[in-house]
């Protein structure tokens, strides 16, 4: 990503701009914000992640939706947005802390004075006499008093400044991270997201003495037909509305993801099967005996129904053993009519 970024600020920028528009244009795809970063990316370094797959979707003949955009830039494009984020909001926070140590350090060289205002006022003690003299070196130690008194007032006023925009910092990372982890389209979590959280239950599960946890795959069931017939936006629409009785389900520490296109993912942290297949078939249910109505017209699309596959996690099994699983399980409901749940274990056994 660094390489693209130096020649978009070089002479080579306008003929990339340029090739981008003609290669968009001759892939049919639309020239939106999103889809021309993902093309200067891709024609910039046609040999990256990015390039590789932007070149798969094209020999594929997939057909480049908005889905399809925001799914590429949330795999290939927050790593680089986030580090930008996160080196401003590293800019400011070294500029607050040098601040603060500039005011520490001009608080302890005023309290340096003050102690050799100090010893000078002992000293001149011994040998003064009369009032004058007292006078003098009363008022010297007022004036010193004060200076040290407003010393200490700025730098607690910029302590509290700071502390403030430490505060207004963290917080604005941890909203970064949670955008950087979250599905754009469905708000739940995103593949890297999934992954992460997978690999880190597996552990957590490993270290626990290996306590329960099971994996299910999701996918809706003919969900072309609705792009097809009705158009992306209303396959976007039945998206959502998966999504949303997805995320019901999903209370902690469940975790619910988008896993890619119509595909999702439930984590079932310390729960058996037995447990699972029933929370997965009461969302079946509830998807399927509802019939959507498409936005923009109130026409009817009908019912979208679900196949789920799950599997339990076998003792220190890794996290592709099982979601490997999983997925023969979700397409032995798809061969076996879909609309339907199925255990891996099931598979082992029918065998």
């Amino acid at each position: 990503m660094p390489q693209i970024e130096t020649t978009l600020r070089g002479p080579d920028a306008y003929d990339l701009a340029s090739r981008a528009i003609q290669e968009m244009q001759r892939a049919e795809v639309w020239p939106t914000p999103l889809n021309f970063e993902l093309w200067l990316h891709y024609l910039g370094d046609p040999e990256g992640a990015l390039g590789r797959e932007i070149r798969r979707l094209i020999e594929t003949e997939t057909t480049f939706t908005e889905d399809t955009s925001e799914m590429l830039a949330a795999k290939f494009l927050p790593r680089t947005q986030l580090s930008e984020e996160i080196r401003d909001a590293g800019a400011v926070l070294n500029r607050e802390l040098s601040s603060v140590a500039e005011a520490i350090a001009t608080a302890h060289r005023s309290q340096a004075a003050y102690g050799v205002t100090l010893a000078d006022a002992a000293a001149t003690m011994g040998s003064m006499d009369g009032d004058g003299g007292l006078k003098k070196l009363v008022s010297s130690l007022s004036d010193a008093t004060r200076k040290v008194q407003r010393e200490n007032a700025t730098l607690e006023a910029k302590l509290e400044d700071s502390t403030r925009e430490v505060a207004r910092l963290r917080d604005h990372l941890e909203q970064v991270r949670r955008d950087a982890m979250t599905d754009a389209l469905t708000s739940l979590a995103n593949r890297k997201a999934f992954d992460e959280q997978l690999a880190r239950l597996c552990e957590e599960a490993d270290a626990k003495g290996g306590q329960p946890l099971t994996l299910a795959v999701i996918d809706i069931d003919h969900f072309k037909r609705f792009n097809d017939t009705w158009g992306h936006q209303t396959g976007d629409q039945v998206l959502r509305y998966v999504a949303s009785v997805m995320n019901r389900m999903a209370k902690h520490p469940r975790v619910a993801a988008r896993y890619g296109g119509e595909e999702f993912a439930l984590i079932f942290p310390g729960e058996m099967g037995a447990t699972v297949e029933d929370g997965l078939e009461a969302m079946r249910q509830e998807i399927s005996c509802r019939s959507l109505r498409r936005r923009s017209t109130n026409d009817e699309l009908g019912a979208v129904t679900i196949s789920a596959g799950y599997a339990e996690r076998r003792r220190n099994e890794m996290p592709c053993a099982l979601l490997e699983r999983a997925d023969e399980a979700l397409y032995a409901s798809k061969r076996a009519g879909r609309n339907r749940v199925t255990k891996a274990d099931s598979l082992a056994d029918a065998a």
